[in-house]
């Protein structure tokens, strides 16, 4: 640690001016608890649900990857050295949105709960494996567990260039499916080159008016209604919604999760609203698809910790192509 004391920097929430912002801060450096791991940090990436603040949350940040510094009483799988990735939360095991509260990734240190937490592929980069967690859990859990997706079946990605989009397009490829990615102008080469079959300029094109017919449409967008993509989808079609950025809120998203529970009970196809839970053999599962080249991270911008702010504000605005990552060394202090 610099300067030999038990102190680091880490984003934490500050209040400023009525409300709650982000802030670097120097803080005391964490000591893991019996079933935790404490990891020397070198990257993070940011997702949505660190673009809000929870009540109670006082630290920014869960996806990580790093080095093990220490180990709590009741942790045998790791030791001091070990490369790793995982979900830096306070309880893995809680009920839904709880099990995704955070614990503080963006920080020189963080401790994390040894349940969902594997080993960093030697061939793969810690700025690579820091993506993963969230989003990779939420495209796999979503396409294989709610989604079903099997070899041959027809997948629209709608959202296909951001963090959840770049993983599903290449899980469900993995999986055998035909893909079709929805995405904007300037990322149609993109997606294509991780592995879409065809990509659609949602800028040129609607994409509940093509008369396509899709088994599987996996939507981290929520920018059609319920109704408009019942009509893309097949007779015993499966619609999973993983996002929303309609500009509804909170109660437009409760609404519209109500919504695909109650029409679903009523016609043929399945409408399911997904949060990914926190799963040690799936994030093995995701580590073994960077290791052997199958998943492939798209990192769009990188932020060092006194910027995390600024990445914060940059996803804000809805545009980042793949993951944006913190990166960070105590060796050269961030």
């Amino acid at each position: 640690m610099r300067g030999g004391n038990a102190r680091m920097k880490a984003a934490v929430y500050v209040k400023r001016g009525g409300r709650d912002v982000v802030a670097i801060a120097d803080i005391e450096k964490p000591a893991p608890k019996d079933n935790e791991v404490l990891i020397e940090v070198r990257a993070a990436a940011v997702n949505p649900l660190d673009c809000f603040h929870m009540p109670g949350v006082a630290r920014v940040g869960v996806d990580v990857a790093g080095k093990v510094e220490a180990v709590g009483k009741n942790v045998s799988r790791f030791k001091a050295g070990n490369e790793v990735l995982g979900a830096c939360l306070r309880n893995p095991q809680g009920w839904s949105f709880q099990a995704w509260t955070s614990q503080g990734a963006f920080a020189e240190y963080a401790c994390i709960p040894a349940s969902v937490l594997v080993a960093k592929p030697a061939n793969v980069a810690f700025e690579q494996a820091a993506c993963v967690p969230v989003a990779g859990l939420t495209a796999l859990q979503g396409l294989r567990d709610k989604g079903r997706v099997r070899a041959g079946q027809k997948v629209l990605i709608n959202g296909a260039a951001g963090g959840v989009g770049t993983f599903a397009v290449q899980i469900a490829k993995f999986f055998g499916a035909e893909v079709t990615g929805v995405c904007s102008t300037r990322n149609l080469e993109m997606v294509l080159s991780i592995g879409a079959d065809q990509a659609i300029d949602y800028t040129q094109k609607d994409l509940t008016s093509m008369g396509e017919r899709y088994d599987l449409i996996f939507d981290c967008i929520g920018n059609h209604s319920l109704s408009s993509c019942r009509r893309v989808l097949s007779q015993k079609g499966i619609l999973v919604l993983v996002g929303d950025k309609g500009g509804r809120g909170v109660s437009g998203m409760l609404a519209r999760m109500l919504g695909a529970l109650i029409l679903s009970r009523f016609v043929s196809q399945r409408l399911i609203t997904l949060l990914a839970k926190p799963s040690r053999e799936d994030l093995a599962a995701l580590a073994d698809l960077l290791a052997t080249g199958k998943l492939i991270p798209v990192i769009d911008k990188r932020y060092s910790l006194s910027e995390v702010p600024e990445a914060i504000a940059y996803l804000k605005e809805g545009h980042a192509r793949g993951k944006v990552l913190i990166t960070c060394s105590v060796a050269t202090g961030c």
